[in-house]
C-alpha cells in the first residue's frame, strides 16, 4: 500500500478552521449575518463563506453598518462585490439613527460617527432578529481583541463582559443563548494582518484601490494622515492640507481613519511592507483607538463590534 504525506500550509490550516466556524454557526443559529464593510478582512470572510457552502449560495445576508462618512472607493467596491455573489445586503444607517434621535452627532474638530455605530448595530440586530454576527476582528489588532473568544457572547443589552467569557476547548464552541441574546463570531481570530494579505494574493481577491499607494489630499493630526478629499474630517485652520503618496491599512469612517505614507502599488509590495512593520494597523491608523489603551475595550463593553 502506498502512503504519501499530506501537508497543509499555514493558510490551508487557517482557511479550514474558518470554514469549520462558518459551518458550525450556520448549523447552530437561526439567523446569522456577516458584517461586511468592503474592507480587506470582510472581503476574506466573504470568500471563506463562499467556500464553506459551495456550490450552494451563502445561506445568510451581509450587513454594513454605514456611518455615512465612507470612502467612495469602498462603497463602490462593496456594492459590486455583493452583486457578484448574489448575497442579500442589509444597510444599517447611522444617519437614520441620528434622524430618529437614537444617537446625537458629535460636534467639534475631533467629531466622528465611529462610536455611534454601536446603537445602529444593536438596533439592526434586534430589528432583523439576528442571533449571530460574523465579524472580521483579529487578535493581533490590539489588546481588547485578544480577550475575545471565537464565539463571543453578548447579553440582552448587546454588551460584552470579558470576565464572563465562555471557555472554548479546542474547536468546541458554546452556542447556547436565550431569546434576546446574541453572539459575535470571529472566524479570523487566529489570522494576522500578514495572513490576510497572503490569502488575498493566493486567492486572487480584488480589493478597493485605496489599499494601494495613490496620491491623496491629506492633513496631519496627532501623527496621523487624515483624509482631506471627502470633507468628512473636520480640518482646522492650523492643519494645512497637502498632497502625499499614501495607502490605507484599514478602511472605516473617513473622519478618523488615517493613511500611511507608502509607495506600495502592488500586492507583493504591500506584503513586503507589512512583513517589516512593527506597529499594528489600528495603532497606526485609527485616531479613536489611540485616545487610550482601553478605548476599544470600553466600546466593546457597550456593544461595539
Amino acid at each position: 500500500m502506498q502512503r504519501g504525506d499530506y501537508l497543509l500550509s499555514q493558510l490551508d490550516v487557517l482557511e479550514s478552521e474558518s470554514i469549520h466556524i462558518f459551518r458550525e454557526v450556520a448549523a447552530e443559529f437561526e439567523k446569522p449575518v456577516l458584517l461586511f464593510s468592503g474592507g480587506k478582512d470582510s472581503i476574506v470572510m466573504l470568500r471563506l463563506a463562499e467556500k464553506a457552502f459551495w456550490p450552494a449560495p451563502i445561506p445568510f445576508p451581509v450587513m454594513h453598518v454605514d456611518t455615512g462618512h465612507n470612502f467612495p472607493e469602498v462603497i463602490e467596491f462593496r456594492d459590486r462585490r455583493v452583486a457578484e455573489t448574489g448575497v442579500r445586503l442589509v444597510v444599517a444607517s447611522v444617519q437614520e439613527s441620528i434622524d430618529k434621535g437614537r444617537v446625537v452627532e458629535e460636534k467639534g474638530r475631533r467629531a466622528s460617527r465611529n462610536r455611534l455605530q454601536t446603537v445602529t448595530l444593536l438596533d439592526a440586530i434586534e430589528e432583523h432578529g439576528f442571533d449571530a454576527a460574523f465579524g472580521g476582528a483579529r487578535r493581533d489588532e490590539e489588546k481588547a481583541r485578544a480577550k475575545e473568544r471565537v464565539v463571543s457572547f453578548r447579553d440582552e443589552f448587546g454588551q460584552w463582559d470579558p470576565k464572563n467569557q465562555r471557555p472554548e476547548l479546542w474547536n468546541l464552541f458554546n452556542t447556547r443563548i436565550t431569546r434576546g441574546e446574541h453572539v459575535r463570531v470571529f472566524p479570523l481570530s487566529n489570522w494576522t494582518e500578514l495572513d490576510i494579505w497572503d490569502y488575498v494574493r493566493r486567492e486572487g481577491l480584488e480589493l478597493p484601490s485605496i489599499y494601494f499607494a495613490h496620491t491623496r489630499r491629506v492633513f496631519e493630526r496627532d501623527g496621523l494622515l487624515l483624509d482631506a478629499q471627502t470633507g468628512f474630517a473636520n480640518r482646522g485652520d492650523d492643519e494645512p492640507e497637502f498632497e502625499a503618496t499614501v495607502r490605507y491599512r484599514t478602511v472605516g469612517d473617513a473622519s478618523c481613519t488615517g493613511a500611511v505614507k507608502s509607495a506600495a502599488e502592488s500586492l507583493d509590495a504591500v506584503i513586503e511592507e507589512i512583513a517589516a512593520t512593527r506597529i499594528t494597523e489600528r495603532g497606526q491608523t485609527r485616531a479613536d483607538d489611540r485616545t487610550s489603551e482601553a478605548a476599544m475595550e470600553d466600546r466593546k463593553k457597550e456593544g461595539y463590534f
